[in-house]
């Protein structure tokens, strides 16, 4: 193994990434399989497309589709009991499934509070909880297991964009991010997170189809484009691999400058 792989590579590493079979996820996941992970869960509800997204990815069995619901704290618990069940240990954990709801401010309704708040800041933090023994079996002297969850620049910015529920939620995941970091250090778990500004995914596409909204956006960016699935499977590496052992608590925007530029 050369000096860079060990450095960066995650031979032998066992992770989970929630909402892994698209978008963001899914650069996060092809990412850990091109750098020798052995097995890569990943978990959402829709299991037709999970599966599918797997046998894509990896087609010599290293990817593993879970159906899960995260949309419930039991099914947090669950998704959390079968890797328990699976693996001996688990060596990284990323808490990326989320949801976002548009609607304007006069009649934003109470179940968008429920359902964003629900899969963007209490799932990563009972998976954590229920996962945490399974990491901290992966801990071993200088090696720390790791836990990257992924916030957003809309948890930094004043601008609501109508989304009220997202960008507090992934504010408050920020905040959860540095918390655990701090609980789960003598543990020998790291914590961190990344927070993107605009990539291709779902919550996207709109934006992605409205040229005019696209070039205005750009125009925005100080880097002056998106952000591609190299820069967040690098960005992702990094905190996962041995490289990021001495970082907790981080919260590492990946966003083009766009935090440079919004107070």
């Amino acid at each position: 193994m050369s000096a860079l792989q060990s450095l960066f590579g995650l031979d032998g590493k066992v992770a989970l990434v929630t909402g892994g079979g698209r978008g963001i996820g899914r650069m996060i996941t092809e990412g850990f399989i091109a750098a020798g992970a052995a097995r890569v869960y990943i978990a959402s509800r829709d299991a037709d497309a999970l599966a599918r997204a797997a046998d894509e990815i990896a087609s010599d069995g290293r990817c593993i589709a879970l159906p899960a619901n995260l949309g419930t704290d039991a099914g947090c618990v669950a998704l959390a009991e079968e890797i328990s069940m699976r693996e001996g240990k688990l060596d990284i954990l990323v808490n990326n499934s989320g949801a976002s709801w548009l609607a304007p401010f006069e009649t934003y309704p109470e179940a968008a509070w429920d359902k964003v708040f629900q899969l963007n800041l209490k799932a990563p933090f009972f998976l954590a909880r229920a996962l945490a023994p399974s990491l901290e079996k992966a801990a071993s002297g200088s090696e720390t297991a790791r836990i990257i969850n992924i916030g957003s620049v809309a948890g930094e910015i004043a601008e609501s964009m109508s989304t009220y529920a997202y960008g507090l939620s992934k504010g408050a995941l920020h905040h959860l991010t540095r918390m655990l970091a701090k609980e789960f250090a003598a543990r020998g778990i790291a914590v961190n997170a990344i927070a993107p500004g605009r990539f291709p995914s779902k919550m996207t596409k709109s934006v992605l189809e409205d040229r005019a909204r696209y070039e205005a956006e750009l125009a925005s960016i100080p880097l002056c484009r998106w952000g591609t699935s190299d820069d967040m499977a690098g960005a992702s590496l990094f905190l996962a691999s041995r490289a990021a052992g001495y970082a907790t608590g981080v919260i590492l925007y990946l966003d083009g400058g766009v935090t440079l530029t919004s107070g």
